[in-house]
């Protein structure tokens, strides 16, 4: 591309502009000031990419540029970082190998480059189990050195920022990854402030007029949330000025991913998000020692202002998180009769919650004095070392088991000697006893939680003193898998499983290959395929293994089975099946396969016709006109459409993004679609008759089915319609609300 030199003057300009505001803040932060290595790193990288452009226009240096400000202003990191992040493109994308990084900047930064080159292009590929082997890639170097996956955060985060350059399906790819894991990922490495942004950026790039309109109602209400925080932070500050410590008070408004998520798991709307206003208090300790009683101090003051809710009291300040989060967290009841939580944290905590305590981490320089949260991160990276020593063979299983624990809330509790254990939230005592050693977990029988027996499948809560009881008899099963809860506790159950499977496979294949040869029969396909559908099991393995368990004995009926003769063809009756095909696989059949010239860039525009003869609406979340929707391409070629939202659309973004196709609505109303819904109120004579005269004669709607269930005096709802499109879901929905005593409404 020829730039014209006017606009290169330009260009140099900016490229000089953003780099010197990255060492001004270098300079300004707490690190060592080695501004020559950093220049250096600038200089090599900007040489490497000259000429080369993002698809944004701009000059590709910008993007390593902005990945060092993320590194260094947002997380904190010094000079070796912040060059490798200057740096992490270069190996990829020219000639330049590692060895010569190595050689230029020494051995610590050529090994962060080298890591991010192996997980680069982001963590999925174009196949499952290239998706595994470089999220694995990425956890390997993460347990060498966590600024691998900071710097990573930091590219993704960038990334996300300058998404609006990308084509829309490569835009849903990329903000579904980025939700399924690197928001997870910032979370669990405490980057509080860097996964609110990541969770926002996805969710208006994904659902742009939903993420419009919570920002607007957010404005709207913004002069009425001033106005609650006023009143309520007024006495707050009198009670803080005489204790004499120099403190900050601001509020803190949900983030629209935040409401919009809550909004979708309890199906309510905007106005009834009760929660988007939070106070933090920001203080400096009168001294280090004095940090955790200066907490306590102010948690007094304000509970001698208002009450507090006594089940809303959070302790993260004697037991910070594993993600080194501390503060103390308290709800109280405003003059206004509206419950506010409130943050109470010294600078140092909020300088953690914000940036993460990575950015404190001690770089192997021989300390040894780990604060717990320290700690606590070296125990999770040992956790998933111990899951990649034995990963799951499906890559979306594995996926999945190392997400299990990302966004997990903690718990604590306690062994027999009265040590403190953290667990996530939702832990039973199979995942406490996995916990402490795979022996102990694969021979649990049972535990006593505070000196009470309680069986496997019970419910840790925090506080709880445990005890594991085993049993040599006792040995895991696959119901076990529905009891744990944690990657380590599932990962470990599978292996001892698969373990077992294979040793009774190859016993029962044994025992097969026995009686086969006892009645004179050839081993072959054919007669392996027929025994397998003869006992009802799909695949060979399973056959065997019900063999060795007992759950199918061979017997005489198995060779007349063999034996038995087609009249009809005159010969051996051939393997396959000749039934019809089911309605669903027959309507699937009928729709269009997409071709190898297929161009994914464009937007399937889904009209009356093309959902008819070229795409099939996903049955798992029914999309109707009106929803924000996706195209994938399946295993058969087909095209089926999902919502944006919908769970499954969730993981198929994430991991198979390359299939994901940009899709809109075009249709002219002449379709009616199913839809359900919900409603909830207080039951009263003739309360039903309204509500289907509403949505029969108002609007003129097909009622499909209706279930009604009273109890207490509270009725609840369920109607499934036929309706054109969102529109008039919306607006039966606003006309049920409106009716005397219905409370709730909504699609489900």
């Amino acid at each position: 591309m020829d730039v014209p030199m006017n606009d290169v003057t330009l260009e140099e300009q900016m490229v000089n502009d953003a780099f010197q505001h990255l060492i001004d803040s270098y300079l300004a932060s707490k690190h060592r000031k080695k501004v020559d290595i950093i220049t250096k790193a600038f200089n090599f990288a900007k040489h490497a990419h000259k000429g080369v452009r993002r698809l944004s226009g701009e000059p590709y240096i910008m993007h390593p540029i902005a990945v060092a400000q993320i590194v260094c202003s947002e997380i904190g990191l010094g000079s070796t970082s912040i060059c490798s992040a200057l740096l992490h493109d270069v190996v990829e994308d020219t000639d330049y190998t590692v060895e010569d990084i190595e050689n230029m900047f020494g051995a610590k930064i050529a090994q962060i480059v080298d890591g991010l080159t192996k997980i680069s292009g982001g963590i999925f590929g174009d196949h499952a189990s290239a998706q595994a082997e470089n999220f694995k890639k990425l956890l390997l170097t993460m347990s060498d050195d966590i600024r691998v996956i900071l710097i990573k955060i930091a590219d993704r985060l960038h990334n996300m920022r300058t998404l609006g350059s990308q084509a829309v399906n490569k835009q849903y790819k990329i903000a579904g990854e980025t939700l399924y894991i690197y928001a997870p990922l910032a979370n669990r490495l405490g980057l509080n402030s860097i996964k609110t942004e990541l969770e926002d950026l996805s969710f208006k790039f994904e659902h742009p007029e939903e993420y419009a309109s919570i920002e607007s109602k957010l404005r709207a209400t913004q002069a009425e949330r001033d106005s609650v925080f006023d009143e309520f932070a007024a006495p707050i500050r009198a009670q803080l000025d005489k204790l004499g410590l120099n403190y900050e008070i601001k509020q803190r408004v949900k983030s629209p991913y935040s409401i919009w998520h809550k909004m979708q798991a309890k199906h309510i709307p905007f106005e009834e998000i009760y929660d988007i206003l939070a106070v933090r208090i920001i203080f400096d300790p009168i001294d280090i020692d004095t940090e955790l009683n200066d907490c306590f101090d102010i948690y007094v003051k304000l509970c001698k202002i208002y009450t507090s809710h006594p089940d809303r009291t959070r302790d993260w300040v004697s037991h910070p998180k594993a993600n080194g989060y501390q503060a103390l967290h308290v709800t109280l009841m405003s003059k206004q009769g509206e419950w506010i939580e409130v943050q109470i944290r010294s600078r140092r905590m909020d300088d953690i919650a914000e940036k993460g305590f990575a950015a404190h981490w001690k770089y192997k320089d021989g300390e040894k004095n780990e604060t717990a949260a320290e700690q606590e991160l070296d125990k999770w990276l040992a956790t998933i070392k111990e899951i990649l020593d034995d990963p799951q063979p499906d890559a979306m299983d594995f996926l999945d088991t190392i997400k299990l624990n990302l966004f997990a809330s903690e718990i604590f509790v306690f062994t027999p000697k009265g040590e403190i254990r953290t667990m996530p939230a939702g832990s039973t005592t199979l995942d406490f006893a996995f916990s402490i050693h795979t022996f102990v977990g694969s021979h649990c029988i049972g535990a006593k939680v505070n000196h009470k027996l309680v069986p496997i499948n019970y419910k840790l809560q925090s506080g709880d003193q445990v005890e594991i009881l085993t049993s040599k008899s006792v040995r895991p099963t696959r119901e076990w898998l529905a009891i744990v809860t944690t990657a380590k506790a599932t990962t470990k159950i599978l292996s001892i499983l698969r373990k077992e499977e294979r040793e009774a496979r190859k016993s029962g294949e044994a025992m097969f290959d026995e009686f086969l040869k006892a009645h004179d029969i050839e081993k072959n396909t054919l007669v392996i395929d027929k025994l397998c559908k003869l006992h009802d099991y799909a695949k060979p393995d399973a056959f065997y293994v019900a063999i060795a368990e007992g759950k199918v004995i061979l017997s005489t009926n198995d060779i007349d089975a063999l034996k038995e003769k087609d009249e009809s063809v005159g010969g051996w009756k051939k393997l396959f099946a000749f039934g019809k095909k089911t309605n669903k696989q027959a309507k699937k059949k009928d729709k269009e396969m997409v071709g190898p010239d297929f161009d994914k860039k464009k937007i399937l525009s889904l009209t009356e016709d093309s959902i008819q003869t070229k795409y099939t609406l996903c049955e798992c979340c029914k999309p109707i006109p009106g929803d924000s929707v996706m195209g994938y391409i399946d295993d058969d070629k087909h095209i089926v459409i999902h919502k944006l939202q919908c769970p499954n659309a969730e993981k198929l973004k994430a991991n198979h993004g390359n299939r994901v196709l940009g899709a809109k609505w075009t249709m002219s109303r002449l379709i009616l679609f199913p839809v359900s819904i919900q409603v909830k109120g207080f039951d009263k004579l003739g309360l039903l008759h309204e509500m289907t005269q509403v949505i029969s004669q108002l609007h003129g709607v097909n009622i499909r089915k209706l279930s009604v269930e009273c109890e207490g005096g509270i009725f609840e709802c369920s109607i499934q319609m036929y309706v054109h499109d969102t529109r008039e879901v919306d607006e039966i929905i606003k006309s049920l609300r409106d009716i005397k005593d219905v409370k709730e409404a909504s699609r489900i």
